[in-house]
């Protein structure tokens, strides 16, 4: 059987068919002009999707880009259903409760196995999306067509997708292989590297997007990556790496940049036109909000499939707004139910209100924070901090020593960037405080649960994969 990296190529591997192709490029003209949400419902084979026909103009391969968004919107990594790390990691580490009847979560349950469905799905899913990055990268090289503008914009969007893919990987299931090629010779026994080689690769990609992408968005709701979110992406990474004056250089470049500021209602952070938002994915149909809302929202209880912990919302200091903004509860008078209210639309809407918000202006400042308080710039860290504390409602810290401040940073991360692509499971995990913070909530928790498994059938298929990670 042939690993999930393996079976993307296969179809480059044969003869393309010119009839096809042409197709593809009238097909992906249309999607791009009426809804991204169908690029892959398009019933092509894979050796399509991508092949040299989607690059023989602008809008073509402008298409093949949009599609990339739409995988990544929909299904993965950044998905903001079930099947995203949001809702998977708030499950796994200690933002969610688990509702849904006559089901059991092996998330929740902290109980995963190498053939457990959603072990093998965010691996699929992410490898399919990361090929996809790699056949644009690999068609933009070999366009006669695209203008050099053209070519930079595409080459920075594909290398940043590429590395916010492997960098949130590692973070899951620890070694894996770097993707860069669409070769099925090279893919089909390809090896894991350690997690430093992957911070490195997708660093080296990071310095290449921001190298590419323009300074100003080329669209105005900030849904195609401009240079300021490869920066704010190399700032985290730069933060897990502990190069602290990187990382707070790379912050500082995007907090100073005029195109972001702090809002000052919490309520419009996660509008589609907030101006904290440094990228963010657009529903795939007009009126659409996000999958986060639909996800999150409930009117009577108990929630369909997640809740806030009830230990979470009372760790929020009384004066918090983001627990009176952020947050909502639902009670039929003996019980109360809670749920996350950053996006505050569950249904469609006469036009999009809100988008699913990625990297935002907020982090910058805790990655700054924090990576001047490990710097021993103390006055800067609590400056850093305090816009922070000061948006939510909360009084400056009272942290003196830079361990102190670091313990608040670490807090406010945490009611800040709930339910934000597992940030919070990652800011355990690299504190060292996940078991901790975890073992007295979840009676199946262990030590080894700091790593996904790899999942079996891809360490059947390729043995270049293995060891399994420890445990499984």
């Amino acid at each position: 059987m042939k690993n999930s990296i393996e079976v993307l190529q296969t179809g480059f591997c044969k003869k393309s068919n010119r009839f096809l192709m042409l197709v593809l490029s009238a097909v992906l003209t249309f999607i791009f002009f009426s809804s991204c949400d169908n690029f892959v419902e398009v019933d092509l084979p894979k050796s399509q999707l991508t092949s040299d026909a989607a690059f023989e103009d602008a809008e073509t391969a402008n298409a093949a880009m949009a599609g990339l968004y739409t995988k990544l919107r929909m299904n993965g990594i950044l998905a903001g259903s079930t099947t995203g790390l949001s809702s998977m990691l708030g499950l796994y580490a200690d933002e969610f409760n688990y509702y849904q009847p006559n089901s059991v979560s092996n998330l929740f349950n902290n109980s995963l196995t190498a053939g457990t469905p959603q072990v093998s799905d965010i691996w699929n899913q992410s490898y399919n999306q990361i090929y996809v990055a790699n056949s644009i990268i690999e068609g933009i090289q070999k366009s006669a067509a695209l203008t050099q503008d053209q070519k930079n914009q595409l080459m920075g969007e594909s290398l940043f997708v590429r590395a916010i893919l492997h960098f949130t990987l590692t973070g899951i299931y620890g070694d894996i292989p770097y993707v860069t090629t669409t070769d099925y010779t090279i893919n089909s026994k390809i090896s894991k590297v350690t997690t430093g080689q992957i911070y490195q690769n997708a660093l080296e990609d990071l310095k290449r997007a921001a190298d590419h992408l323009p300074e100003k968005y080329i669209s105005n709701e900030r849904i195609r990556p401009n240079r300021s979110a490869a920066k704010a992406l190399l700032a985290r990474l730069y933060l897990y790496m502990k190069l602290y004056p990187e990382a707070s250089a790379a912050a500082s470049s995007v907090i100073n940049n005029p195109l972001y500021k702090k809002e000052s209602n919490l309520d419009r952070i996660f509008l589609k036109g907030s101006t904290e938002t440094i990228w963010q994915l657009m529903p795939g149909t007009a009126g659409a909000n996000t999958q986060e809302g639909d996800l999150y929202i409930f009117k009577v209880g108990p929630p369909p499939i997640v809740g806030l912990r009830e230990e979470f919302i009372n760790s929020f200091e009384p004066e918090d707004k983001r627990k009176t903004q952020w947050t909502a509860m639902v009670t039929n008078g003996a019980q109360r139910w809670h749920y996350a209210y950053k996006y505050k639309q569950d249904q469609p809407t006469s036009s999009s209100l809100e988008y699913s918000v990625v990297l935002r202006l907020a982090e910058q400042y805790l990655i700054r924070s924090e990576a001047r308080a490990n710097q021993g710039d103390l006055t800067g860290a609590k400056e850093d901090l305090n816009i922070i504390r000061y948006a939510a409602g909360l009084s400056n810290t009272a942290a003196i020593s830079s361990e102190d401040i670091i313990a608040d940073i670490l807090q406010q991360r945490r009611f800040e960037l709930f339910t934000e692509f597992g940030q919070r499971f990652f800011d355990l995990k690299r504190f060292g405080k996940l078991d901790e913070a975890l073992s007295p909530l979840k009676p199946g928790w262990n030590a080894n649960d700091r790593l996904w498994p790899i999942p079996v059938l891809e360490l059947n298929s390729n043995p270049n994969l293995n060891p399994q990670n420890q445990g499984y």
